[in-house]
Formats: C-alpha cells, structure tokens, sequence
C-alpha cells in the first residue's frame, strides 16, 4: 500500500501582504502625523486675564509646545513699554507686569518668539486693557439703577431702574454682578446680570462695549434680608432670610451653574468666600472659622477672639482683621499662611475700612472719630506697621455701607465719600472718590452716586 506523506502545517501561519499593509498603515499614519506636527510652528491656543493674585495686570498664553521664555521677551514688545517679565516653563507661561506701575491707557502687546525646538511663532498684536471698571448704584427717576463708567469717563446702564438698590456685588471673575433690589413691602428681591467683557482682544478686531444681559432672578422667592459674596473663581454666595427664627440659610452657586448648594454652617455675621476659592469664612461668636468647601473634605481652622474680616488682599492667604479689645480699642491686624496675626495699628477711632496691596506689604486704613461731626482719616502703612502717610480728609463724610478698594493697575483706592453739608443745608449727593495710593489725594468722578465699587476686567 502506497503512503502518501502531507507536508507539514507550521504552527503559525504567516500572514498576508493585505493583513500585513492594514496593520502596519495606521502606525505609519501616526508617525508621520507626528513628523508633520513637529515641523509645524508653535500656536497660540489661548490668551486670558489672569486673576489678581498673579501681580496688579497679568495673562496666562497657553501654547501648542513648550516655549523660550527668553525668545518671548526678546521677540514681543509692549507699547506702552511698561516693565514686564514671562514666569513660568513649558507651553503655559505668565506675563505679568511689574508692580508700581501707573496703567492710565489701554496696551498694545505683539506677542512673538520660538518654541524649544527653535521654530518661529507666527507675530500676533492684541490690545490689552487690564484696568477696572467702576461700578455705581446711581440715582435715576423713579428709583436706582447700576451704571457702569467707562475709561472715557462716560456712564453706561446696566440694569433697570429699581425703587431702592441696597446690596450690589461685582462677581470676582468680571463675569457680572449680583444686586438686591427692594420692594415696595421691604422684601428683598435678588438678581444675577451676567456681562461681557472685551479687555482683551486681538489688535484686527473693532472695539466693542461691554454688554449687559437682562437681569435674571436668583433661586427663591423675596427675603427680608441678604448677604452676598463672591470669589475670583466666579462663584456666589448667597445668605438670606425672613424674621422667622431658623430661616437663615446660605447657598453656593459655583460659576454661575444653575444648582445650588445648601451651606451646613450658621453664622453670627456675614460669611466671605476666600477670594482663590475651596473655603469660605465663617464668623461667630468663638472666633472666625475658615471651611473647606464641597466636594472637599470637611476641615476646620479656628482663630480664637473677638475678630471681625476687615478685607482681602490680592495674594493668596492674606488678609486684614479687626480686632476688638475689651477697653473698646480697635486694632487692625495682617495675617499671612502659617503665622499669628501682625498688629499694625491700635487706637480707639472706629475702623470703618481697609484695603492692602498684593502682598500686604502697603496697607490703608480709614478710621473715623467723633459722634457730632465726624473726621475720617485715611493712614498708609507698610506690612510692620510703620507709617507712610496720612491724610484727614476735611469736609468729607463716609457714605454708610462703602467700603475702601484697591486697584493695582492704577495704584489707587476708591471709595464713595459725600460732601459735609454746611449749616441747615441739605447734605450733597455722594461721590465716587479715587485716592492715590502713594500721596493720598483725592480725585472725587463727576456724577453723584450712591455706592461706588471696581469691576474687575473679565
């Protein structure tokens, strides 16, 4: 019988020439894509405000590689040439302009340079106004009303006319503003007007104003009274209430996002968001308490005595305190990450406002003396407590509820101050006052208003 032997079968059989093209041409297809983005130009993939704790006018670019930081300041230019730098490395940088700086018109930045690779980024011009906005509730017919004035010194409408504007609230990031209008029956209504703003803009693009969108109601109905906050993340915090014991409440809305969140924490006064965002302080009757905010895990810090949160400043963990004594003396206090609280004033004249630099290293205080006719003085000090400066401010009485605000970018103060009346006279209308930070002048803004605050660029 003839046997008829098959050739062996390997184990593994090769494939084909069209398996094999399917499978190596999508690998092929990433490499390539890979040689071609590499001998692309660095872009530009976006340019914004940075918040106030990065220096008095800063941007953040974010680019499509990493950069020389050194070709970006060599290459762009700045007109007005204001002293400037580039911090930072990799394809997210900082420019950030040099404090002590007056900026009294808007700048003209060319952008230029080469990644670290050496390729070239295509120039582009932008025009960057990096100053604020004051905003004003302004007397009007029938009522109130939000204005906003411009660089040019004109005013512009922002909101209906309301009967009586008592709360108003820049939210932190320029996003719009919060308000509480009164009603007729003295219930509060609460609103939300959200803005656009163009501080930043590329050099082609034609000049546009700031738009205002129509006021939105926030959740809940009327409330006898409200307290609103805000941080540089856009979030707003709400504390309102009626007489009705137990029906205060807090609610958080994050960036404008239509839920809101319960707060668990009451408070013997109002609570401040922490202007970087994650905690909110919270003030009672042991001391001031600084909470983590949802989705964080809960945690407390706790200083003791009787304190109150004067005001902010600029960089991250700082702030001024008011501090009372039991022989009814004030004292005004800095505090900074990691340390006790800084005594930098004692006296027995009300501190009625503060305001400090980026760092805390320049502080203002407006104190008031005197029941009959009260003096305000306005103090300048350094972070230890010595003193720079000091202005009584003759002829001026503060407007109740103003506070004291600091602009980097122009290295002023404003605040709302209304003329002294003289004899029987019926007092004069407010004004919006700027101060200089260095020599304490005041420069009062044509045009009465009733309270006075910064909107900053967003």
């Amino acid at each position: 019988m003839t046997r008829i032997l098959s050739r062996p079968r390997p184990l593994l059989a090769l494939p084909s020439r069209p398996l094999l093209l399917a499978l190596g041409l999508p690998a092929l297809l990433v490499v390539a894509q890979q040689q071609l983005l590499v001998r692309q130009p660095p872009q530009l993939e976006g340019l914004n405000n940075a918040p106030a704790s990065s220096g008095p006018a800063a941007l953040q670019a974010r680019f499509s590689r990493p950069m020389q930081v050194a070709s970006l300041e060599q290459a762009g230019q700045l007109s007005p040439p204001l002293a400037h730098s580039w911090l930072g490395s990799g394809s997210t940088l900082l420019l950030r302009l040099a404090e002590g700086q007056r900026i009294e018109a808007p700048l003209e930045l060319q952008l230029a340079g080469r990644d670290e690779r050496g390729q070239a980024l295509a120039p582009s011009r932008w025009h960057w106004d990096p100053r604020p906005r004051v905003l004003a509730v302004v007397a009007a017919a029938g009522g109130e009303q939000l204005q906003l004035r411009e660089h040019d010194g004109s005013w512009r409408p922002i909101s209906p006319v309301w009967p009586e504007i008592p709360h108003v609230l820049p939210l932190g990031d320029g996003s719009g503003v919060a308000a509480a209008s009164r009603e007729p029956d003295g219930q509060l209504r609460l609103w939300r007007i959200a803005l656009q703003q163009h501080n930043l803009r590329l050099a082609s693009e034609p000049a546009q104003a700031v738009r205002a969108a129509d006021p939105q109601p926030l959740k809940g109905g009327p409330v006898l009274f409200a307290h609103l906050s805000s941080n540089r993340l856009g979030d707003l915090l709400v504390q309102s209430g009626q007489l009705e014991p137990g029906s205060s409440q807090a609610r958080l809305q994050r960036g404008g996002r239509r839920r809101w969140r319960q707060l668990p924490w009451s408070a013997s006064g109002p609570m401040l968001l922490l202007p970087e965002g994650g905690a909110v302080v919270v003030p009672d009757t042991d001391g001031l308490h600084l909470e983590t905010l949802p989705p964080q895990a809960p945690r407390r810090q706790t200083l003791p005595g009787s304190r109150d949160l004067s005001s902010f400043c600029p960089q991250a963990g700082r702030a001024l305190l008011q501090r009372h004594w039991p022989d009814f003396r004030r004292s005004l206090e800095l505090v900074e990450p990691g340390q006790p609280p800084k005594q930098l004033w004692l006296g027995t004249q009300a501190l009625v406002a503060s305001a400090c630099s980026r760092s805390g290293d320049r502080v203002w205080a407006l104190l008031m003396e005197g029941t009959e006719e009260p003096r305000l003085t306005l103090l300048a000090l350094d972070r230890n407590g010595v003193e720079l400066g000091r202005r009584l401010l003759t002829g001026w009485e503060l407007e109740p509820g103003s506070g004291l605000h600091w602009d980097a970018s122009g290295e002023q103060l404003l605040t709302t101050l209304r003329p002294r009346a003289r004899g029987d006279a019926a007092p004069p209308p407010a004004r919006a006052v700027l101060i200089d930070a260095t020599s304490l002048e005041l420069r009062p803004l044509p045009g009465p208003v009733k309270r006075a605050q910064w909107l900053v660029p967003g």
